[in-house]
């Protein structure tokens, strides 16, 4: 009896709390799974929220208590200009790059060069974006095509957590732009590839230890979910591997 009491013991003071993480939406199934590696690794559990990007870095900014931040680098950095996160431990962690999509059993547009994009854009009865960085890529592209004021009342902008397509699938939205990973594995859309070649809208997600955070893992658990071993894992959930580190 005594000796497990002493076992238990041991073991308990050899465990760290829980590392509380919050990341956006577009990161959370590739951050999930390597939160879960990292546990059966280290033995310290990585617990992430993940919601709209924006409710992410506004809840960092009211200093709300996060070990590690994940976001796309362009927030990311407004937040270490802030004082938010600590910009020395910065890791990228996955590219994102944007697909487009179609409600499923409907026509398939062409969208195979910038040609074939631009008319399909310009047939779609509704165009769904999301929120964040890839959504005000999308917005410039259309902007220098010169199509703001003819697209403008079909623009649907998906609200922040809410996948666009699944305003595709529902017939909400004619064509969908969104991050792969998000629409990858989704039912009732079919996606009709990336953007076309020169078109590629790509987002870096970073992941950085928070200010306030003295949880002895939080570097390691950087370290390891950005490692290069993890470049298949991040190809399974339609991302790849970042070019910068």
């Amino acid at each position: 009896m005594l000796g497990g009491h002493g076992t238990l013991a041991t073991e308990s003071v050899h465990e760290h709390h829980p590392l509380r993480a919050i990341s956006s939406m577009a990161t959370r199934q590739v951050l999930a799974e390597l939160a879960d590696l990292y546990r059966r690794a280290s033995g310290t559990k990585l617990q992430i929220e993940s919601v709209g990007g924006v409710d992410a870095a506004r809840r960092v900014e009211a200093g709300e208590a996060f070990d590690l931040v994940f976001l796309a680098s362009d927030a990311l950095a407004k937040l270490a200009a802030a004082g938010h996160v600590r910009g020395d431990t910065e890791r990228a962690i996955v590219d994102s790059s944007v697909a487009i999509a179609v409600r499923a059993g409907s026509a398939r547009p062409d969208v195979s060069t910038e040609d074939a994009l631009r008319a399909a854009v310009l047939a779609a009865g509704s165009i769904g974006y999301s929120t964040g960085p890839s959504g005000t890529a999308l917005l410039k592209l259309f902007e220098r095509w010169g199509l703001t004021d003819t697209l403008k009342p079909r623009l649907v902008q998906a609200r922040a957590g809410v996948p666009v397509g699944s305003l595709v699938a529902s017939g909400e939205v004619a064509l969908g732009f969104q991050q792969l990973s998000e629409l990858m594995n989704l039912d009732g859309i079919t996606l009709l590839g990336g953007m076309p070649p020169g078109l590629e809208i790509t987002t870096t997600f970073c992941g950085a230890i928070a200010s306030n955070s003295r949880h002895p893992d939080a570097q390691a658990a950087l370290d390891f979910m950005s490692a290069p071993a993890m470049a298949e894992l991040k190809r399974r959930h339609g991302m790849d591997e970042p070019k910068r580190r």
